[in-house]
């Protein structure tokens, strides 16, 4: 049962740290397209925003002219009325009627004088709103141009790492099938908190490889048995293995009494020199 339980484990961190390497692939492919994805995230979002002000200000614009339109008429029909009602006051019996029609004739024109006013109120508020689009015009213009020098960009990029990308997120999706829930979950928990994306570790030089906290040699063995999984203590990181340091070769020692004679002889030859 021991046996059963150590492959058990033994299979999960081997399946872990696969998904981790895939994982880290697929991250190196992302850093190289650096901020390109967000910046064109950005401008077409900044662009949409452009779009939708610029379309707000024509309806505004566009309510301005009714206004205006809805005045005009109003100031044809008061001028119709003030020709009518003058028509009229040369037919009055007496100076009553006279006087009503003549309040009706001022009451039109300064119906009149209104009109023009708001007209004009109304033209200054559509001249302003026609730099206002002007503006917006512009600018959008810019934003569309700079989209496309870094979708471009971002294309070619994308290009030149694509085939590698599709090949690992193919990967990815078999050794998702070897990883249980539970584990993927703590996995995927790990990775989105770590600035590095590495969830899983293995300890090289006595330290964990996501942190470099020291693990203790006790801890070490403990690892290396793959009896449990063991996470780092400092960063919570699954840890999958332990990396032996290769021992640096040793340089060769020459006998002591080799060096001796060595060192004797050499005195010897100085002592034998004559002085100036």
């Amino acid at each position: 049962m021991a046996t059963v339980t150590e492959t058990t484990i033994a299979q999960k961190l081997e399946a872990l740290l696969k998904l981790q390497t895939i994982d880290s692939a697929l991250d190196n492919i992302k850093k190289v397209r650096g901020d390109l994805p967000e910046e064109v995230r950005d401008l077409e979002d900044e662009i949409a925003g452009l779009e939708t002000r610029l379309t707000k200000f024509q309806a505004e614009i566009s309510s301005f002219e009714e206004q205006i339109s809805n005045y005009k008429i109003s100031k044809k029909d008061s001028d119709k009325l003030i020709v009518k009602y003058k028509e009229q006051q040369m037919n009055v019996r007496n100076n009553r009627e006279f006087d009503a029609i003549s309040k009706e004739i001022e009451l039109q024109g300064l119906e009149m004088e209104i009109a023009d006013k708001r007209i004009k109120e109304i033209d200054f508020k559509v001249l302003n709103k026609n730099d206002e689009v002007a503006s917006v015009e512009s600018n959008l213009h810019e934003r569309k141009k700079d989209l496309e020098i870094k979708q471009k960009e971002l294309e070619v990029i994308i290009g030149e790492s694509e085939e590698d990308e599709q090949k690992f997120l193919k990967d990815r999706d078999k050794a998702l099938k070897s990883v249980e829930e539970r584990l993927l979950k703590s996995y995927t928990k790990l990775r989105d908190n770590a600035i590095n994306g590495l969830a899983v570790v293995m300890v090289k030089r006595g330290a964990c490889g996501g942190c470099f906290s020291s693990v203790p040699p006790q801890r070490q063995t403990d690892i290396k048995d793959k009896k449990k999984l063991i996470v780092c203590e400092h960063c919570g990181r699954i840890l999958a293995g332990v990396e032996d340091p290769i021992p640096a070769p040793e340089k060769e020692k020459k006998p002591r009494g080799k060096a001796a004679t060595a060192a004797a002889a050499a005195a010897a030859a100085a002592a034998a020199v004559p002085a100036e």
